[in-house]
């Protein structure tokens, strides 16, 4: 395992793209502690974001690893750059040749993405970990511990995201190309899920919760589900939304399904990784 991770850091090392994406990627992250500087008046009334409780332990956990999450597509094209390299420079024909097998190879790609899935969430467990010893109004250890499995949650998001993004480059060969594939997979998910509402449309409030127990088993809603958005869990919108009539009701929890049916899909793109390479001609 650490061979092939050696032998993959060490052509990401000497790729600039590569090098340049993942410190942009990195930076944005370290920029989330930025949030903590919003703050603006309106005349008598002074707003500053990190009152608001974003950074409370434990909604931390959850709100820093949804907005983390967003800024997953600027890896994933490390990844399927790093895939369109070893076509474009003919180094996965030279590994090939220096003794490398194909499932090496694949595994090699793998361990790589799973290496960067948790070097980002140890980074986001830092970074947060750090704003809510400073911002948050609950110290105790047994709340600073509840709630981590967002970040565990995290992890498999972006395993799950980047080996489709893998699958993607070894399937289309063109890091551009396989970043649109992922984008158009990505409108079909949505057109699809329109006309499940719209097919659904005469059950009126249950029409939602018909199409989502069927969008769940795609593998961008389903990545997408692990971490569901944090902002109605503030108590801020709990209470504008109670003056306005509405009392919302989410689950916000990370769902075990959810979890099975990502690392079903993670799997599939590995393994169709593999098939895929095997049967090619190099």
């Amino acid at each position: 395992m650490l061979r092939l991770l050696q032998i993959e850091f060490h052509k990401l090392m000497h790729n600039r793209a590569s090098k340049v994406l993942s410190l942009i990627y990195f930076g944005l992250l370290t920029s989330i502690a930025l949030i903590a500087a919003i703050k603006f008046n309106i005349g008598p009334i002074k707003f500053h974001l990190a009152d608001q409780g974003i950074f409370n332990f434990p909604y931390i956990w959850h709100f820093n690893t949804y907005i983390a999450a967003i800024l997953k597509f600027f890896l994933l094209l490390v990844i399927v750059s790093m895939m369109a390299n070893e076509y474009s420079y003919k180094t996965l024909k030279q590994n090939l040749i220096d003794g490398l097998s194909k499932k090496e190879f694949i595994l090699s790609k793998f361990y790589t993405v799973i290496a960067f899935a948790l070097i980002s969430t140890i980074f986001v467990f830092v970074v947060s970990l750090v704003l809510g010893l400073i911002y948050s109004d609950f110290n105790e250890i047994s709340i600073i511990l509840s709630d981590l499995e967002y970040l565990l949650a995290f992890f498999i998001k972006l395993v799950g995201f980047f080996s489709f993004g893998l699958f993607l480059g070894i399937l289309i060969k063109r890091s551009a190309f396989a970043v649109a594939g992922m984008i158009v997979w990505l409108v079909v998910e949505s057109l699809f899920k329109g006309y499940l509402l719209w097919n659904f449309k005469h059950l009126k409030q249950q029409a939602f919760s018909h199409a989502n127990e069927i969008m769940q088993f795609f593998p961008l809603e389903a990545i997408s589900n692990l971490i569901r958005e944090p902002f109605t869990r503030l108590g801020a919108v709990k209470s504008v939304a109670r003056q306005i009539g509405e009392d919302i009701v989410v689950d916000h929890s990370v769902r075990y399904t959810d979890i099975i049916i990502v690392l079903f899909w993670t799997a599939l793109f590995v393994y169709l990784s593999y098939a895929l390479l095997k049967k090619r001609d190099l």
